[in-house]
């Protein structure tokens, strides 16, 4: 019985452990290299983020992206979730509050309505893409703060814009740190 055990487990070990990893990451590093690795977004030959997390951005003339509910710091990827708080939740309704309150300190005139994931963390806390409604909110105080037209903003919005995955999967939206790096550029 022993010996029937241990090979089997040796097989399994060299299936499992070491041939299908192996395989799995070859197959991703060749249909997906960009992915596989990391989906990193490098400018002037640094590492600035990746596009898959987002990155804290609090600095009035950059677009906010959603709140972070990880811990100990906000986009913590080995912390990645939410906070789990309900919709009556204390804790939630006073995030939310403060929230809305460092929007409309940030930019007083603003009377659009606040699009809900300004206010509102994700499942993940690590969402680096915001929706266009969030997007064209902070138009009014990007411009007032980087000395451009609103139209402008707005066309840096709409030349940074993703469509629906396949098409029909999600919303369109707009990834905050390439929407912020091409600012910096422009500016």
């Amino acid at each position: 019985m022993l010996r029937p055990a241990l090979v089997l487990f040796a097989s399994l070990t060299l299936v499992c452990g070491i041939l299908y990893p192996v395989v799995v990451t070859g197959i991703g590093k060749v249909a997906f290299a960009d992915k596989a690795a990391g989906s990193l977004i490098v400018q002037n030959g640094k590492v600035v983020g990746s596009s898959l997390i987002g990155q804290e951005f609090s600095a009035p003339k950059y677009f906010w992206g959603r709140l972070s509910a990880t811990s100990p710091m906000p986009y913590n990827a080995t912390s990645s979730g939410g906070s789990n708080f309900g919709p009556s939740n204390p804790a939630l309704i006073d995030a939310v509050k403060g929230r809305i309150t460092a929007l409309k300190a940030a930019d007083p005139g603003n009377t659009l309505p606040i699009p809900v994931d300004l206010v509102t963390a994700s499942g993940s806390g690590l969402d680096p893409e915001i929706s266009l409604a969030a997007a064209y909110y902070q138009v009014g105080r990007i411009a007032r703060e980087r000395s451009l037209t609103t139209d402008v903003v707005r066309s840096m919005i709409d030349a940074n814009q993703l469509t629906r995955t396949l098409g029909f999967f999600g919303e369109p939206r707009v990834n905050v740190l390439a929407l912020n790096l091409a600012l910096d550029q422009k500016h």
